[in-house]
Order: C-alpha cells, then sequence, then structure tokens
C-alpha cells in the first residue's frame, strides 16, 4: 500500500494561492453603454449616492477595484456589497433600471 501526499498538498496549495489573487482584474471590462460613459455616471444611475463615496475617474481603473480597494476607500460593508453587486450586472448586461433601487427604510419597532 503507497501513499502519496502530493495531490492532497497540490489541492491545498492551489486553493491558499487562489485566494490572494484579485478577482477583479481578471474579469472583464465592460463597454460604456447609452449614456454611461464614466464610472460617475455609473455610480449616479445605480442611486444611493454612491457617485459621492467613491471617486475614480478612469474607467479601466473603475472596473479593476475589487472589494479591497473600496474598503481601503473607507466604504461600509453595505456600501461595497452594493456597488460590486451592480458591477457584476453590469458586466452581464442587464440594464440598470432593472436592479438598480433605493435601500430598504429602517423597520419601526412599535410597542
Amino acid at each position: 500500500m503507497s501513499f502519496s501526499l502530493r495531490p492532497s498538498l497540490r489541492r491545498v496549495s492551489q486553493t491558499f494561492v487562489r485566494s490572494f489573487q484579485d478577482r477583479a482584474a481578471l474579469r472583464p471590462i465592460p463597454p460604456p453603454q447609452g449614456d454611461i460613459t464614466t464610472p460617475r455616471d455609473f455610480l449616479r444611475a445605480i442611486g444611493r449616492s454612491a457617485e459621492t463615496k467613491v471617486s475614480i475617474d478612469s474607467w479601466d481603473a473603475f472596473w479593476h477595484t475589487g472589494g479591497y480597494d473600496l474598503r481601503k476607500a473607507g466604504l461600509a460593508v453595505k456600501d461595497r456589497r452594493y456597488i460590486l453587486w451592480c458591477m457584476e450586472k453590469y458586466r452581464r448586461e442587464i440594464p440598470i433600471k432593472d436592479y438598480a433601487h433605493e435601500p430598504r427604510p429602517k423597520k419601526k419597532t412599535r410597542g
């Protein structure tokens, strides 16, 4: 009976290495669609005053931005998740009016 650690070490090392890759750099950059030609136009279109929270001027730099970059810029978790979610929908060429929405209002406790 022979036992080899090579396959198990390869599997662990691939998982470990993949966790350090910046996946935003690997995704395709979508072309500007319609009246959205700058990152500021995109952020204004998705709402939630996202254009005041992120300041990136270049189209390519904006689409290579990941969650860690937005975190370093000081965005809250909800804002980061919403912007990244909208970016992915835009990459899939889904119209913005189908997914951009305002946040849910705060719950009111009665009693």
